[in-house]
């Protein structure tokens, strides 16, 4: 440092004003070694701070088992004032307000105070709180951001202080949530005996909390929201309740619950949502009370299964199947997806947990966001029951109303059979159409594009990538992969991408491609369930 300083110093100064420069320049340096290790992570952060600043950058964060590990506050009303961040204008961005340490979102690269532009290609700005979180919500386990980081002073001037903020929080906006605590039970943990309520929404189990837990919630949204009158929290009792005493606290917990979720900026709050978010883990052992799911048939019919809140997909299916009175060779040929968003649907895994899918989407205006859909690509086998025929007929159906398959000037001939009584007739046509039995994935980009995207489907014939614009409207362009020249497949976590390898022709050597979706395990799945109907041939049916 001494150097530097020495070497900033002109030689034509004075002797004695080298000798004060050098004095104070020791100062400084005592001062900094007492200080350092206190100034060491401000220094990495603004480090973090300057590397960020040279404009907006993409994250993708995959979901683990803490989610995706930072928390999302800013504006509840839509729209709002221009305002300069780095000396560009942005409309009002919501911003991450905490990052779990060592997280999902910590690895990936994300900071607190990053201002957030786009969620999944999705442009956020202007943007309500709701509406961000709902797109967080339904990109399933892989999330992509476009976010600008800022400098401390940066987000001090765009977040006035916290302990000044309640006075521009709006509670006039009011909803009614159908939240109900309709009933509690007594867990058992480590010799430990305690009663917890079980909170509800629209008729959705969505967690078990202690009484101190709704204490805990009601002083942490008494700190935030200095400026609301809020309603009284049933007291505390030191003795052992009663049940009619237990009964009336599970009644005035409901009530204060119905209170405060009714003011639109407190449900959406970060403490409310933290509360109303289950914990499959938070009871090792005890999987909870048994718990109600909807799940969408092809036929759509609506059924209800009731299972163990932690059940798997695994454990759900077999419930739906014995519901739905479906035998086990059909029920190879179908399974438990995901309606993740509008006109797509995800295969679970089998490890899955679907209630914490369902209750995730408990504000949604669907009754369900799961669905027994087709997993079957080689749609002419014989042996396929009547039940199993009804149900890919509705499929089809569905499909044929997407676009998925290209009906052209047979769509008025489709329609005059879209009756149940009559899927043979309809299911024939259907085969002779482009697409039939495919599953076609959203729009994503791809390395062979430079500009921008594709839309893969996978079908019997072919793997196909659709030439698209970056908004998803197809171009003309299609490149067909037979299944004969595709040589290997693999999915990439670290860049979130579906990779396959296929031979080309004029004895060039073969390709690599990836395909950059947030569904890439799925399309991995959809290529190994290609490769197993394959091998059915031979033993003539599927395996488990």
């Amino acid at each position: 440092m001494n150097a530097t300083v020495s070497a900033m110093v002109g030689s034509n100064n004075q002797q004695q004003q080298q000798q004060q420069q050098q004095q104070q320049v020791n100062n400084m340096v005592g001062r900094c070694d007492q200080q350092q290790q206190q100034q060491q992570p401000q220094q990495q952060q603004q480090q973090h701070h300057a590397q960020a600043l040279a404009g907006p950058r993409r994250v993708t964060i995959s979901k683990t088992e803490t989610g995706f590990g930072f928390n999302v506050r800013g504006q509840v009303s839509e729209g709002g004032q221009l305002r300069s961040i780095n000396g560009e204008l942005y409309a009002p961005l919501q911003h991450v307000s905490a990052v779990l340490p060592h997280g999902a979102a910590e690895k990936a690269g994300v900071r607190k105070g990053d201002r957030i532009l786009e969620v999944n290609n999705v442009t956020v700005e202007g943007a309500t709180h709701k509406q961000v979180v709902d797109l967080i919500k339904s990109g399933g386990d892989v999330l992509t951001l476009t976010v600008i980081s800022v400098t401390p002073q940066e987000a001090e001037r765009l977040e006035p202080c916290e302990d000044l903020s309640y006075v521009s929080v709006d509670y006039s906006e009011k909803r009614s949530l159908p939240i109900s605590v309709p009933d509690y039970h007594v867990r058992e943990k480590k010799h430990e005996r305690y009663v917890v309520f079980n909170v509800h929404m629209a008729g959705r189990h969505l967690c078990s909390r202690r009484y101190r837990e709704f204490a805990a919630l009601h002083m942490a949204l008494k700190k935030e929201f200095i400026g609301y009158n809020f309603p009284k929290l049933p007291g505390k009792w030191p003795f052992q309740l009663s049940e009619q005493q237990l009964d009336a606290r599970r009644r005035g917990l409901e009530q204060y619950l119905e209170k405060v979720c009714a003011v639109r900026v407190i449900a959406e709050s970060d403490s409310m949502q933290e509360f109303l978010t289950d914990r499959l883990d938070e009871d090792a052992g005890d999987q909870g009370p048994a718990v109600d799911l909807k799940v969408l048939l092809p036929d759509r019919e609506l059924v209800t299964v009731t299972v163990p809140k932690a059940a798997t997909a695994k454990d759900v299916y077999e419930a739906v199947t014995r519901r739905a009175q479906l035998d086990p060779d059909t029920a190879k040929y179908f399974y438990l997806f995901e309606i993740v968003e509008y006109n797509f649907e995800r295969k679970l895994q089998p490890h899955e947990h679907p209630h914490t899918l369902y209750i995730q989407n408990y504000s949604t205006a669907s009754a369900t966001c799961l669905a027994v859909r087709r997993w079957l690509f080689d749609l002419a086998r014989p042996q396929l029951g009547e039940q199993a025929l009804t149900w890919i007929f509705w499929q089809t159906v569905d499909e044929v109303n997407r676009g998925h398959i290209s009906a052209g000037e047979r769509l008025y001939q489709l329609k005059a059979l879209q009756d149940a009584s009559r899927k043979h007739e309809y299911l024939k046509l259907a085969k002779e159409l482009s697409g039939y039995g495919d599953i076609v994935f959203p729009h994503c980009p791809c390395d062979s594009r430079k500009v921008g995207h594709v839309i893969a489907a996978v079908g019997t014939g072919a793997f196909k990538l659709h030439a698209a614009k970056e908004d998803g409207t197809l171009e003309s362009q299609v490149v067909e992969f037979q299944w004969s020249t595709i040589q290997r497949w693999e999915v990439d976590d670290e860049a979130m991408a579906f990779c396959f390898q296929y031979t080309r022709t004029d004895n060039r050597p073969p390709r690599w491609l990836k395909v950059f979706t947030p569904y890439y395990v799925f399309l991995s799945d959809c290529f190994d369930r290609i490769a197993e109907e394959a091998k059915w041939e031979d033993n003539n049916r599927p395996s488990e």
